[in-house]
């Protein structure tokens, strides 16, 4: 989708608990060359909040359908991240990865001056 509207998504795949010090690594070395990232998070929804921590600009957190409370909790424990930590929160599931992706698009158009093109 984020093709499709026009900008890039670069992936990957990182764990805020199995392999942390690559996450970190790659936020010293590559992450000053972001507008935005969108992380996803499950269960314990570490990944957001760890991410925003390292980063001086928007963070966009996706919430995945898992365990026993197919998301709930890891909604719960994003949007209760503490001060200083700022995290867009989506929602559960499709829609809120749907809306990730419209949200970054708006983000990075205002920060390029390209946001006459978006809509009203």
């Amino acid at each position: 989708m984020a093709e499709e509207r026009g900008f890039v998504l670069e992936p990957h795949v990182y764990s805020a608990h199995r392999n942390l010090p690559r996450l970190l690594q790659f936020l010293k070395e590559e992450g000053n060359s972001c507008r935005v990232i969108i992380a996803a998070a499950g269960l314990s929804a570490a990944m957001p909040g760890v991410v925003a921590y390292r980063v001086s600009f928007p963070v966009i957190g996706i919430l995945i359908v898992s365990g026993e409370l197919n998301g709930v909790d890891a909604l719960l424990s994003i949007l209760q991240l503490p001060k200083d930590i700022p995290v867009a929160t989506m929602g559960i599931g499709k829609q809120g990865v749907l809306n990730a992706v419209y949200l970054a698009e708006w983000i990075i158009r205002r920060s390029t001056g390209a946001d006459d093109e978006l809509r009203t």
